[in-house]
């Protein structure tokens, strides 16, 4: 009986202390995220009253996440890109969206199952229009070099897994050996990945990618305390007077996505968000232009 006793009380012990640590854990994780506030990244905005971020490049005027389609983007004027990035089989860094190839190249599959030479052999323009037949799958290298030096970049992670691939380490030492510090942040639905780019490099600033019809610890931010992002990325849906003063409350950046009609620019811009991913730079910068903030 005395054994039992004092198994019991272990147990007892044991599961208290477990509480007790959650608790500990709670608390602090709640004093530092009150106690934070963001960097404003004021580098990164500069003196534009709102950023125009071509989603995907411009994806109605070229295939998206391609080199034509970048360049479009900067020649309707967007200040800077939005991209998605995934691994290929031998670790190079995929600029593309889906997960599969089937929608947007003439392959079929995963792209984790190609390597980044098999990636180059496939035609990524085709399904837009005949006339971008022969467009390539680029690799983010390939994107940063051949872009403007001062367009800035959103670099969403692709990956939804706890676990990691090495997506977040490639990532940060491409930003860290093009220096692009002031020209970038790194977005992602994933807080876990966001995290890990954190740990690698507190300098890098990340944005936290959310919508309303995920799941609930996604859709109400409750990885925000923990990860403690510069910028949040709403989607349009979310965005209304109450949340720009909770967020401008808190001191976060806010890049709205994806905006692509007049009024809902116009009300985003109403609104004081600070930067629209959109898949129509053009309307948004004339719109801008009309208002007299086209900077």
């Amino acid at each position: 009986m005395k054994i039992i006793r004092f198994i019991g009380k272990a147990i007892l012990w044991l599961f208290t202390a477990v509480i007790c640590l959650i608790v500990l854990a709670v608390v602090v994780i709640a004093v530092r995220y009150w106690t934070w506030a963001p960097d404003p990244m004021a580098s990164f905005y500069g003196d534009h009253a709102v950023l125009c971020l071509g989603h995907r490049g411009a994806p109605e005027a070229a295939p998206e996440n391609t080199i034509s389609s970048f360049l479009a983007a900067e020649a309707l004027g967007a200040h800077g890109i939005e991209l998605d990035v995934m691994l290929s089989r031998d670790g190079e860094i995929a600029v593309i969206h889906n997960y599969e190839l089937d929608a947007t190249t003439s392959g079929k599959g995963p792209v984790k199952d190609y390597t980044m030479a098999e990636l180059k052999q496939l035609d990524a323009g085709s399904w837009f229009h005949e006339a971008f037949a022969g467009e390539r799958i680029p690799t983010l290298q390939e994107v940063i070099e051949i872009i403007d030096p001062q367009t800035l970049i959103n670099i969403e992670l692709k990956t939804e897994s706890p676990a990691t691939d090495g997506l977040e380490q490639a990532v940060v030492k491409v930003i860290q050996e093009h220096d692009l510090y002031d020209r970038v942040v790194v977005s992602s639905f994933n807080p876990i990945a966001l995290l890990r780019v954190k740990w690698a490099d507190k300098k890098i600033p990340v944005g936290l990618l959310y919508a309303p019809d995920l799941p609930r610890f996604l859709s109400e931010g409750w990885f925000i305390p923990l990860l403690r992002p510069e910028a949040l990325h709403p989607e349009i849906r979310m965005v209304d007077e109450k949340y720009m003063e909770w967020a401008r409350k808190k001191g976060y950046r806010v890049n709205v996505w994806t905006v692509n009609e007049a009024a809902d620019l116009k009300r985003m811009l109403d609104l004081g968000v600070d930067g629209i991913i959109t898949d129509r730079p053009d309307l948004l910068r004339q719109i801008m232009l009309e208002r007299g903030m086209d900077n």
